[in-house]
C-alpha cells in the first residue's frame, strides 16, 4: 500500500535561500506523524507544500499514489486535505459557527450540509457555547480550537496542524494533544503535526521527521529521535528530554 501522503525530492527556493533540499516525507495511513525542527527549519513551508499554498521548485507531492502536485488549495481540500494556520487566521467578523460553515462551503459544500456539519464539528471540539460568538470576542484558547474545527467540517483523510498548540499554557496545550488524539481515533484519518512542544510531539506521535537548515536530519520514532544525538544537539537539547 503506498503511503497516504507523500513528498519525493521536494525543493523549494525563495530568491537565494533554499527553504526544503531534497525533501522526502512519508505519511502512513492512519499515522500521527510529527514534524519539528529549529526555527527557519522548512517546517511550514513543507506544510505549505503538502496543501498547495506552495508550489514546490522541483519535486512532486502524491496523495494515496496520486500526483497532486499542481492542485491548488481547494483541490486538495476537496480531495481531504485539511489544514489549520500557526496565527488561526478566523474571519473576525464571522461568529465561530460561520467560521466553520464557509470553509466547507468554499469547497463546494452545500450551505445545508455545512451547518450541520458546523454543528459536529464544535460539538466535537466541545465549542457549542461559543457557536454564536463573533471569531475576534473568542479568547485566544478557544480560536484555535475553532480553527481546528474549521479544519474538521470536511472529514479530512488528511489533517495538517501548523503549531495547534502555540501560546497555549501547559494545561491548555495537553488538553490540545488530546484532543488531536480523540480527533484521529474518530475520524481515522492521517495526521501531520508541526509543534515546538516537544512533550507534546513525543507522546502524540507514532514517528517524529526532523528538519534541519531545510534538510532532513532524522525520521524515526519518539523512542529513536530522543535518544539521537545530531537531533539533540540540533534541536532539543538535554534539558528538553529529560
Amino acid at each position: 500500500m503506498p503511503p497516504l501522503l507523500c513528498t519525493s525530492h521536494v525543493t523549494v527556493r525563495f530568491a537565494g535561500l533554499c527553504a526544503l533540499d531534497d525533501v522526502g516525507l512519508e505519511l502512513g495511513h492512519g499515522e500521527i506523524l510529527g514534524l519539528i525542527g529549529p526555527n527557519g527549519a522548512g517546517k511550514t513551508t513543507l506544510l505549505n507544500v503538502l496543501s498547495g499554498f506552495q508550489r514546490p521548485t522541483a519535486g512532486e507531492v502524491e496523495l494515496d499514489g496520486r500526483r497532486i502536485t499542481r492542485w491548488d488549495p481547494p483541490r486538495r481540500a476537496r480531495a481531504g486535505i485539511s489544514r489549520t494556520f500557526q496565527d488561526v487566521r478566523l474571519f473576525p467578523d464571522m461568529t465561530t459557527r460561520e467560521n466553520c460553515e464557509v470553509a466547507l462551503v468554499a469547497c463546494g459544500g452545500s450551505r445545508a450540509g455545512a451547518r450541520a456539519r458546523a454543528r459536529e464539528a464544535l460539538d466535537q471540539l466541545e465549542l457549542e457555547d461559543a457557536a454564536d460568538v463573533p471569531a475576534r470576542d473568542l479568547p485566544y484558547g478557544l480560536q484555535r480550537r475553532a480553527g481546528l474545527a474549521r479544519a474538521l467540517c470536511a472529514r479530512p483523510r488528511v489533517l495538517l496542524l501548523d503549531e495547534p498548540a502555540a501560546g497555549l499554557n501547559d494545561d491548555e496545550s495537553a488538553a490540545m494533544g488530546q484532543t488531536v488524539r480523540q480527533i484521529h481515533a474518530e475520524l481515522d484519518c492521517g495526521v501531520v503535526v508541526i509543534e515546538h512542544d516537544v512533550r507534546m510531539i513525543l507522546d502524540l506521535c507514532h514517528r517524529v521527521h526532523v528538519l534541519d537548515h531545510g534538510v532532513t536530519l532524522r525520521v524515526g520514532t519518539p523512542d529513536e529521535i530522543r535518544t539521537d544525538p545530531a537531533v539533540v544537539s540540533a534541536y532539543l537539547g538535554a534539558e528538553a528530554i529529560a
